[in-house]
């Protein structure tokens, strides 16, 4: 599966999300770091517009901000995709022990290692709704909803994961 192939299956396919278990954890990062680089860029491209804004309002800020720009634009994209990359490595790790006691509740076959990729698509609509919505200023619930959006994700992705083979008692 190529990375917009991966996109569509994370929109509106949890059986295709179940199956990305089995791939390769390397396309997986590449399309979570493709997600992340889309999202940084359109974070930075706000802030660069904004930063003239702001920085216009303020007498003397300006001429700062016009002397230091060759380093604080580098510096902004390099910390703004760290971190961006840091919340949500940390975001798809804890939905994946999500995912494990789904898993294990529904008896069917599946380790961390599966959820992570599992989740790593689950956390994609509500990731991309809670940036469109970062736009407007978001309260708490609505990111609630959202967490609560990828849980449901991962839920129906589950549903499709192979089932655990009956235990056999053996006579002692």
């Amino acid at each position: 599966m190529n990375l917009f192939q991966l996109f569509k299956a994370s929109l509106m396919e949890p059986k295709k999300q179940a199956a990305v278990r089995i791939m390769t954890i390397g396309k997986i990062l590449r399309y979570v770091f493709a997600l992340i680089l889309l999202m940084t860029l359109v974070s930075f491209i706000e802030l660069a517009t904004g930063l003239g804004d702001t920085a216009g309002n303020m007498e003397g800020l300006l001429d700062f901000v016009e002397e230091i720009q060759f380093l604080l634009y580098p510096f902004a994209f390099v910390f703004l995709f760290v971190s961006t990359t840091l919340y949500h490595f940390v975001k798809i790790s804890l939905f994946a022990m999500i995912g494990v006691a789904f898993v294990r509740l529904k008896k069917r076959k599946g380790e961390y290692r599966h959820l992570w990729r599992t989740a790593a698509l689950a956390v994609t609509v509500p990731t991309l709704l809670s940036f469109a919505f970062s736009f407007f200023g978001v309260s708490f619930w609505v990111t609630m909803a959202l967490s609560l959006l990828t849980i449901l994700y991962l839920h129906l992705a589950t549903n499709y994961y192979p089932k655990q083979p009956p235990v056999k008692n053996t006579p002692a």
